[in-house]
């Protein structure tokens, strides 16, 4: 009788056993996930991908919107889509991106931007100063500045600023005089010695290049003499010096100034990478100006 009460209880042991191995083995947790059998914590679920950001940014053809296709791959890395608008002109930039049809622009310096928010009332702000493009003064008639001969024919910009900066220059190599309380803010009204009589003809910036056969000489923005395949330092007559104030900056809205994708352009277009491009490419006719 011992015997069979022993051969039962070890019975009913092995199989209350039996049954809670049983039970843990499709164990279902609250996340819908099959338990482990062990120890092993369960597999963690893929983190979801980070979501592109577009960022739209207008600007001259040469150099701005080469610099910015060069950063446009190590954006594209941090997840923001570079789209790089080109524009001839230097009013649409602006405008555009007042309108919101822009996150940004990259064209224009300080003094420009000064004027043209105060002719058109708008709010537009400096993000960061990136370089500067030595303005210059070129000729096909001409090889050397000493050649120019009285009443020649000079042709400058005819935005207030750019074309300010023309006359500055002029007024440097003693072409003409300039009223020094005029300041940066110079116009032809403020000529106050001309004494060889030269006609001083303002003209669109962009169509200054296309001109040089029709004056004798003309002051043209960097810019658009790279894209007529001048460059500054071999075929200007003269230049500015590298110190000029006129830094090319990044433009945004008050609203988008402080955004993490600008933020982030502004970090690639300042970096080591774009100052050696810049070095290596332009020769001189643009000179990085990080910080200014």
């Amino acid at each position: 009788m011992k015997n069979k009460s022993l051969f039962a209880i070890v019975l009913l042991a092995l199989v209350v056993a039996l049954t809670a191995c049983g039970g843990n083995a499709g164990k279902v947790d609250n996340s819908g996930n099959n338990a482990s059998s062990g120890n092993a914590p369960a597999e963690a679920s893929p983190s979801p991908a980070t979501e592109e950001v577009t960022l739209k940014v207008g600007a001259s053809p040469v150099p701005h919107a080469e610099l910015l296709k060069f950063v446009a791959p190590k954006l594209k890395e941090q997840g923001i889509n570079l789209e790089v608008v080109e524009f001839t002109d230097y009013i649409q930039p602006n405008v555009q991106l007042y309108e919101k049809q822009l996150d940004a622009n990259f064209f224009q310096h300080v003094p420009y931007l000064d004027q043209f928010n105060a002719d058109k009332g708008y709010d537009l702000v400096k993000a960061a100063g990136v370089h500067v493009e030595p303005f210059g003064v070129y000729s096909n008639k001409i090889k050397a500045i000493e050649e120019l001969k009285d009443g020649a024919k000079i042709a400058i910009p005819n935005d207030p600023s750019n074309g300010g900066r023309a006359l500055l220059l002029l007024a440097q190599h003693g072409l003409i005089e300039l009223d020094p309380s005029a300041g940066v803010d110079v116009t032809v009204g403020d000529i106050k010695e001309n004494p060889r009589k030269f006609e001083i003809v303002e003209l669109e910036a962009a169509t200054l290049p296309r001109v040089l056969d029709e004056v004798d000489i003309a002051a043209i923005n960097t810019n658009y003499a790279l894209e007529a395949d001048l460059n500054p330092t071999e075929d200007a007559l003269f230049i500015e010096n590298a110190d000029s104030p006129y830094v090319n900056i990044l433009v945004t809205r008050p609203d988008n100034k402080e955004d993490a994708a600008v933020q982030k352009l502004i970090e690639a277009l300042q970096s080591a990478e774009v100052e050696t491009f810049i070095n290596d490419t332009y020769k001189g006719a643009v000179v990085p100006a990080f910080g200014k």
